[in-house]
């Protein structure tokens, strides 16, 4: 799937993610844009929270891959060890001597992929702290140079000193942070809430006291907390000062993605409305993209900019939330939309449930499905008897 609608912050292909003979994730694939809401929705068990661990590498994927500002951070090797074990299986009975040349080039080459994959998953941390410490030296070295005096220079030095050191213990997978499910379990019962909000900076690197309380005083008064929090414990707050907590401790690390796992699940409704405004905010004052995990589709209508529905493991429907919403093509998504309950008693009392059964609604014995852009943008996973079908419906 692909589209051209700003830069690509993300991309996820053919992700799997097996635990087992179970596939918790079976072939997903998707972009998220720099400073989107891409919501990913469908009931509980489908595979929404183990896509987003698999993208902060909280899993080993089993095959496919992730790219993270360009660069390959998590890879998978199953498919290739397949490949090689089809051709391998094949080698044994063939007696054409070119098609004999074909199977050890695959061979050869998916061996050749495997290495890369593991030193990409492995190292892609190593290789962008490299990276950012030259930029940093070099950058340094710049202003040093044509600093005017001295003591700027030896300013500049000791400056350089400090950031280097952090440089080389950033990690590429720290520009995308995490808000857990549940505000309580998600929280050290043992740390300060001053603690759990400046860990990440403590792995970083960062030693300077004072920088790191005004940091975490300016996290929790970002997220509507007070400074006075700070020296308190987290069996001390509510259900949504909690969920801010978490909210203070991804923000802190200044990530690019942030990934949003059903952060409003446990919450109550007037809550969540807050938990939600508050990341509408931070979305806005510094240019957050985020992948929102939920199972409530008219949340996720109002936050997000794209929806991508999942059953199964499987990406069965993704478009752009007004599309999505007047356009449901798979019947998974129209039974989704309709068990939406309406502010309405007369609308509600005459509303109709719409139920999904796979089994009556899909024949996939012969004709498997796949991923088919129906509409601009619009993308859907079915076969060819149903394409024709949805393009009629559609009067494409």
């Amino acid at each position: 799937m692909t589209d051209n609608k700003g830069e690509v912050l993300l991309r996820v292909e053919n992700l799997c993610q097996y635990f087992g003979p179970t596939k918790a994730v079976d072939d997903v694939s998707f972009n998220i844009h720099k400073g989107e809401v891409f919501g990913l929705v469908g009931e509980s068990g489908c595979g929404k929270t183990t896509t987003g661990r698999s993208i902060i590498k909280i899993y080993n994927i089993t095959s496919g891959n992730i790219y993270f500002k360009g660069q390959r951070i998590c890879a998978g090797v199953r498919s290739y060890r397949e490949a090689i074990k089809e051709a391998r299986k094949e080698m044994k009975t063939c007696k054409d001597e070119n098609r004999l040349e074909e199977l050890k080039k695959i061979i050869a080459d998916n061996n050749a992929e495997i290495k890369k994959a593991r030193f990409d998953h492995k190292y892609s941390d190593r290789e962008y702290a490299k990276r950012l410490a030259c930029e940093t030296r070099a950058d340094y070295e710049e202003k040093i140079k044509n600093a005017s005096s001295q003591e700027e220079k030896n300013k500049l030095a000791k400056a350089m000193k400090t950031d280097l050191r952090v440089a080389k213990k950033t990690k590429l997978i720290t520009k995308i942070q995490m808000i857990f499910q549940d505000p309580i379990a998600s929280l050290d019962p043992r740390m300060t809430v001053r603690e759990i909000i400046s860990e990440g900076l403590a792995i970083r690197g960062i030693k300077d006291k004072e920088y790191i309380d005004n940091k975490v005083f300016e996290m929790l008064e970002l997220v509507g907390l007070v400074r006075e929090h700070a020296g308190r414990y987290p069996h001390e707050f509510s259900g949504g000062q909690r969920q801010r907590i978490g909210i203070a401790r991804a923000i802190i690390m200044e990530p690019e993605l942030l990934v949003a796992d059903e952060p409003i699940s446990a919450l109550d409704v007037s809550i969540q409305a807050q938990v939600i405004n508050l990341l509408n905010e931070l979305r806005e004052q510094l240019g957050l993209t985020i992948l929102f995990i939920a199972h409530d589709l008219s949340v996720v209508k109002y936050f997000s900019d794209r929806i991508g529905v999942m059953y199964y493991g499987n990406m069965v429907e993704l478009a752009e939330t007004e599309e999505l919403f007047a356009h449901p093509m798979h019947p998974y998504t129209r039974s989704l939309l309709s068990a939406i309950p309406l502010p309405d008693p007369r609308s509600e009392k005459k509303r109709t449930r719409i139920i999904y059964n796979p089994l009556a609604a899909h024949d996939y014995s012969t004709d498997k499905p796949t991923m088919r852009e129906i509409l601009p943008g619009h993308f859907v996973r079915c076969n060819d008897a149903e394409e024709a079908k949805y393009k009629e419906e559609f009067g494409i």
